[in-house]
């Protein structure tokens, strides 16, 4: 029987780089797995079904929701996204280590199916430095970048319910504490004790078979 794996959910606000870090930890640890999420918006071009989401209508969905399938769920500007419960604890089950990339609303329903799951929260080094991060990238409007900026206020708020906070002011420095925190949460006595328990039974069968030899 594998040990249970380790769940990890990480969140931050857009431009803080928590996809670079997610990236980075699952390369690090081979044994750990993105969870694949469902959505009911259409797919874009290049995404693949069963690798970027599994793509579902929003009566399958709903279906889902209502069968209690879901760690978490959420509207996002219309569109339905969830995390599957069967799924990730299938994995789980199975020994593997999942990471969810998810929202602090998200974030905080799988604490409240899951509590053993692992919480992340990753911040700016400061709100100055997160506004320079989502505007060279280029790539959003004055409006969206202020948006964002709002809701990132609102995310900061609830990281005091996350296990811990990570600042990624340089990257690098950032992956270590991630990687740490990792470490050290797969080597939690609760964890092993499972295995602790085998070693002290195998112990004390070792013994009874000595004084058996031994007459």
């Amino acid at each position: 029987m594998p040990l249970k794996g380790l769940l990890v959910v990480v969140s931050a606000p857009s431009g803080t780089g928590k996809t670079t870090l997610c990236h980075m930890l699952l390369k690090e640890f081979e044994n750990m797995e993105f969870s694949v999420s469902y959505t009911t918006r259409p797919p874009r071009k290049g995404e693949v079904n069963g690798k970027d989401y599994f793509f579902v209508s929003k009566e399958e969905f709903e279906r889902m929701v209502e069968e209690g399938d879901f760690l978490e769920w959420a509207n996002v500007y219309g569109n339905l996204y969830g995390t599957s419960k069967s799924q990730v604890l299938r994995a789980l089950n199975e020994g593997k280590d999942i990471l969810l990339d998810i929202d602090v609303q998200g974030a905080l329903q799988v604490k409240k199916n899951l509590p053993e799951a692992v919480l992340i929260f990753i911040m700016p080094p400061s709100f100055d430095e997160l506004e320079r991060r989502l505007r060279n990238r280029g790539t959003d409007s004055e409006d969206v970048i202020k948006r964002r900026l709002e809701t990132a206020k609102e995310e900061i708020k609830k990281a005091v319910y996350y296990d811990y906070i990570v600042v990624n002011d340089v990257l690098e420095v950032a992956f270590d504490k991630l990687k740490s925190i990792v470490t050290a949460e797969k080597c939690r006595t609760d964890r092993l004790k499972g295995q602790m328990d085998k070693l002290i039974k195998d112990e004390e069968m070792l013994k009874l078979l000595k004084e058996v030899e031994n007459g």
